[in-house]
């Protein structure tokens, strides 16, 4: 028989209720890892990256000979990793003389590999090598916008995966509203051919337009590459339809006692108890009780007076 342990302090609790499944997911987090093997070129991408994400990643700098995300058994590790971090996005950098400079994109679904992305880093510009005006620069944690130019988008099945896995990678906290002012930054993915993409990051200026709307300039702040892909892996459909699954909507619980009016809006009853005046507690006692030993004096004397008046009479 299998025990189920629970845990039995506060903290380990609130700590396993965020990891628990919910209706409505929080922001994902990115793992950062690197192989046995990796290339300056390849450290500096791994690090503007962890940049970029700050606040909603995890790096580690310890080299993994035992990750190969393509091969069966290598995710074993990976997987761990995942579950120990609660992270559901990882970005794993290795370099060789097949394949230098090499990223892999994928995503978890319930600790597991769900889908991979391969692509190979070239002309790679770091934030150092951007000129600027500092005071433009994004701030750590706001929302981007993302754009991707191209049909290669939308006809080739390699880049349309890779535009998926960038989505989920850089979009961040999914948020119903946002604020147009706190936009400050956005990544640009332009489709060159059909396995090459470049990808650049930008900040947002807003200026004066006559209008409302204000006019938006991009300014190139950095990192900027170009990303081709090597090799993809897509989740069987089983999998798929397994991670696609929605919770049905539930039905509002109904609320006692209100109502709603298409004219008066919305309508509430309150019910009142019978007020008891007579068990009330009175604030000050004594004036009470002098006044009801002075009304009683009053009847005796009223009802000795009537007697004497009938004795009197008759």
């Amino acid at each position: 028989m299998m025990k189920i342990k629970t845990p039995k302090k506060g903290r380990v609790k609130r700590e396993l209720d965020k990891r628990a499944p919910k209706l409505v997911e929080t922001g994902k987090k990115t793992l950062i890892l690197q192989g046995t093997k990796t290339s300056g070129t390849l450290n500096s991408v791994l690090s503007e990256i962890y940049h970029l994400k700050k606040g909603g990643a995890v790096r580690f700098t310890r080299k993994n000979d035992n990750i190969r995300p393509f091969e069966s058994g290598g995710e074993t590790s990976l997987e761990f990793f995942s579950l120990k971090t609660d992270c559901s996005i990882f970005v794993y950098g290795s370099h060789s003389k097949k394949r230098p400079n090499n990223l892999v994109l994928g995503r978890m679904y319930d600790h597991h590999v769900y889908d991979l992305v391969e692509v190979g880093v070239e002309n790679f510009k770091s934030i150092e090598s951007f000129t600027y005006d500092k005071k433009i620069a994004p701030r750590v944690g706001s929302k981007p916008f993302i754009a991707f130019i191209g049909e290669g988008f939308e006809n080739v099945d390699e880049l349309k995966h890779l535009k998926e896995v960038l989505l989920d990678l850089l979009r961040g906290e999914v948020v119903e509203n946002i604020n147009l002012a706190g936009l400050d930054r956005a990544y640009i993915c332009t489709a060159i051919s059909s396995n090459k993409v470049y990808l650049t990051h930008c900040a947002l200026r807003l200026k004066k337009s006559g209008t409302v709307v204000p006019r938006m300039e991009l300014v190139e702040v950095g990192p900027s590459m170009d990303l081709v892909v090597r090799r993809h892996r897509l989740p069987n459909e089983g999998l798929r339809k397994e991670a696609m699954k929605t919770a049905k909507d539930q039905p509002k619980k109904k609320v006692k006692n209100v109502s709603s009016d298409a004219i008066q809006g919305t309508i509430g009853k309150i019910y009142i108890p019978d007020q008891k005046v007579g068990e009330m507690a009175l604030p000050n006692k004594a004036k009470g009780v002098k006044r009801e030993r002075r009304e009683a004096k009053n009847k005796q004397a009223n009802e000795h007076a009537s007697k004497k008046q009938k004795e009197e009479s008759e």
